[in-house]
């Protein structure tokens, strides 16, 4: 346990028990209901207040538990074993939400603000896809400093939001330099939804993660005081892609916790389905199914706690981003792979909306959503092999060093000394 939590071991223990019955019952009920309406009921959000789901990610001086980043999505997992739009609200309550504000937020906004984040008093959406532009430095929207009114002046819109049903701020990244070449030209702000200009344009409801909020955002002449810039003017890529480095291993999390419930599912239905006299678990096409299904289980939980390892220890280290994209990336594979061979071991009644051993359909339906959080396949792809370039194919490890750089200078092998007294 971090030793700068305000909570012990056991009670840590206790809290992932009591997460993981939340999601696995009146969550999944409710979700019956979330499936046709595509909202969130009160008592969803309610509930979430009472077993501090927005509380315990946070630091202890803004109300939280203090937990390390491998506590917290070890949490994360739990959750995410239910429903996904639910998971969605959840992971963004634990990560997103809170950190770009405390990462980059000016002192006297996050001394306002910071503590409200507890029991959502307040909550966020991150506004970076455009549905013309995409993600990158190509985006279109754009803030420009009117100096007669000492404001800045937004513009523009953005698509494929989430949570913004129940936000009252969004994080926006838009143009601030347009006669400047690649992330210089972007900057980030903290934007109060209720300012005049700002509208929320409708969305199709989606094939899976019912209920989650999504439509889009449109910006006319929105004015924004300059003490709700993020970081400094130029700066928003930066606050960007540190903040979904971040949020990737949260949703590679999602993904090893909705595969290891369907896992499990996949094993008690073997048990249970018996052909020709016997449990089909106990036929080999079967059983090389399950054996897949754990290597990959078990590769995917290694690589996000080597994550971990490296973000608690310094957040914005050299390797922290294509860890991040590593884990994302790979997280696709394993809940591709686990999801596919689920519904082959349950078969047809695998198919349909009520299963005995869980919600097999929801579940299948719901993890496809990961392809595109955070990043399609490519955009991860994009981020390692910038990293492969920068560091010749080596990343560091800090319980391993063959196959590393082997080139290290003073400083690197003094913090080598402190990592082996830290092991």
């Amino acid at each position: 346990m971090n030793p700068n939590a305000t909570i012990t071991d056991e009670q840590f223990k206790a809290y992932l028990k009591k997460v993981r019955d939340m999601v696995e019952g009146p969550y999944t009920e409710w979700q019956k209901e979330i499936e046709v309406t595509n909202t969130f009921p009160e008592k969803f959000y309610q509930s979430n207040i009472d077993n501090d789901i927005y509380r315990y990610s946070l630091p202890v001086e803004y109300g939280g538990w203090g937990l390390s980043e491998k506590e917290i999505l070890q949490v994360q997992e739990e959750f995410s074993r239910g429903p996904s739009g639910m998971r969605m609200h959840m992971h963004y309550a634990s990560d997103l939400n809170w950190r770009i504000l405390d990462d980059f937020g000016q002192p006297e906004v996050k001394e306002k603000y910071m503590p409200l984040f507890q029991d959502k008093t307040i909550f966020t959406n991150f506004a970076l896809t455009e549905k013309t532009g995409g993600t990158g430095a190509d985006l279109h929207s754009t803030a420009v400093w009117d100096e007669e009114k000492g404001k800045w002046i937004l513009n523009g819109e953005k698509w494929l939001i989430s949570h913004t049903d129940c936000s009252q701020f969004s994080y926006v990244i838009c143009v601030t330099d347009p006669d400047k070449e690649g992330d210089e030209r972007l900057s980030a702000f903290f934007v109060d939804m209720s300012l005049p200009g700002f509208e929320l344009v409708p969305m199709p409801h989606m094939m899976g993660c019912r209920g989650s909020g999504h439509t889009g955002l449109k910006f006319t002449n929105v004015e924004i005081d300059p003490k709700f810039m993020l970081g400094e003017r130029g700066q928003g890529m930066e606050v960007a892609m540190h903040s979904l480095a971040v949020s990737r291993v949260h949703i590679a999390t999602s993904n090893l916790g909705i595969a290891q419930r369907m896992f499990e599912m996949s094993i008690a239905r073997a048990h249970d389905r018996v052909t020709f006299g016997k449990p089909i678990i106990k036929r080999q096409a079967i059983r090389m199914k399950l054996a897949n299904m754990q290597m990959m289980l078990h590769a995917l939980r290694c690589t996000i706690i080597d994550f971990c390892d490296d973000y608690d220890v310094d957040p914005m280290g050299e390797f922290i981003a294509e860890k991040a994209a590593i884990c994302k990336l790979f997280s696709i594979d394993t809940v591709r792979l686990v999801s596919d061979e689920m519904l082959e071991i349950f078969g047809g009644d695998g198919y349909f909306e009520d299963s005995p051993y869980g919600p097999t359909e929801l579940l299948y339906r719901d993890c496809r959503a990961m392809w595109l959080e955070e990043g399609a396949p490519t955009v991860q792809r994009i981020t390692i092999a910038k990293g492969v370039e920068d560091h010749d194919g080596h990343v560091n490890y800090r319980t391993w060093i063959a196959g590393t750089a082997l080139d290290f200078t003073p400083e690197q092998l003094a913090e080598m000394d402190l990592t082996r007294e830290y092991l």
